[in-house]
């Protein structure tokens, strides 16, 4: 399996996915600096993975800090602000940041050196618990990709998004095993073209069957029938079942819904932020031009023309057949209290 993130000597050590799938490169981060800067600039991306490298990230700050005592709860506020504005839609991020502050909070009686050692072993137990709840998705979902069936998915909500298994491809991954899948087809996922790069990689590493397709394709491919289950990831679900997805989503669940076609969402609960009421309190990051106006650096349009770049769209609940989560599989009228 992928190991996109470990720790390792005091360091955080990350697989590069914006050099893949051309090199496997693993950087280190030994401060939560570094840890923002790789969220910021994807070298790490996926809802479940930035939740990871966050509370990673916190660890860090603590062995670095240098100032007098007195001043460690200022400074620990700061790391945090600055690692929760680096993405502020994938909910996952505040989850681990809130766990990590929660603990530090009760146990700042303890040395520094103690304290550290109680915050990697809660690091290290939000990652060992999402390959667990990631296993746990793809157990739950394989049911619904029946053997032989036909998949579309968008962006990338495998291994690399998480902490080495998967949400949207960890149920694709666990239904070919168990029964064999027809086809996976891939949308390109434009501007950063997540699906290309990351979630084709893989599943040719897999030995999955996959086929690449342009974002606009997808419409066509369900018109010629080739599509059985369309499968996504997500970055936040509000209380009423609304996802908050790479931008693209939306579209494929209103597709799907014109052909008659089931449309799931993967995600652990870690991604649910119940205390939104519907997907229009969902904040959308934008990001920057630059990303639609070049590939590979060079200017593919105007260079001086007004750019839109939301990273996500939002997909009413009503469009969802089915939420696929570590606690079972909920269908419309959401009902999500208690759980």
């Amino acid at each position: 399996m992928i190991t996109p993130v470990c720790y390792q000597d005091r360091q955080l050590i990350i697989l590069d996915q914006s050099k893949l799938p051309q090199q496997i490169v693993y950087d280190r981060c030994g401060t939560a600096e570094e840890a923002a800067e790789a969220i910021r600039t994807l070298k790490v991306r996926g809802a479940p993975l930035i939740g990871i490298i966050a509370a990673y990230a916190m660890v860090l700050a603590l062995i670095t800090f240098k100032g007098p005592n007195e001043g460690l709860c200022r400074y620990f506020q700061e790391k945090k602000h600055l690692l929760a504005a680096t993405r502020p839609t994938a909910v996952n991020l505040f989850w681990a940041l809130n766990n990590m502050e929660r603990l530090f909070m009760e146990n700042l009686e303890l040395p520094l050196a103690d304290l550290i050692k109680l915050m990697e072993e809660k690091a290290n137990e939000i990652l060992n618990l999402d390959i667990a709840l990631n296993r746990l998705i793809g157990e739950n979902g394989r049911g619904l990709l029946p053997s032989g069936c036909q998949v579309l998915t968008i962006c990338n909500a495998g291994a690399l998004a998480t902490g080495g298994y998967g949400t949207a491809l960890g149920v694709i991954r666990a239904a070919h095993a168990e029964n064999g899948l027809g086809m996976v087809w891939v949308c390109e996922t434009r501007p950063v073209l997540q699906g290309a790069r990351l979630t084709v990689w893989e599943l040719t590493r897999e030995k999955i069957p996959v086929t690449l397709i342009t974002d606009s394709m997808a419409g066509y491919i369900m018109y010629l029938g080739k599509v059985d289950v369309v499968i996504a990831g997500a970055d936040r679900v509000a209380s009423n079942g609304d996802t908050a997805n790479k931008i693209g989503t939306y579209s494929l669940a209103m597709l799907a819904r014109c052909h008659k076609i089931p449309f799931y969402i993967a995600a652990p609960f870690s991604t649910f932020d119940l205390s939104l009421a519907d997907g229009a309190e969902i904040p959308v990051e934008e990001r920057d031009p630059q990303e639609i106006k070049c590939v590979n650096g060079k200017y593919i349009t105007v260079p001086e023309v007004s750019v839109f770049n939301p990273a996500f769209d939002i997909t009413p609940g009503e469009l969802i057949s089915s939420i696929i989560t570590e606690k079972g599989v909920f269908s419309p009228p959401y009902d999500f209290s208690g759980k």
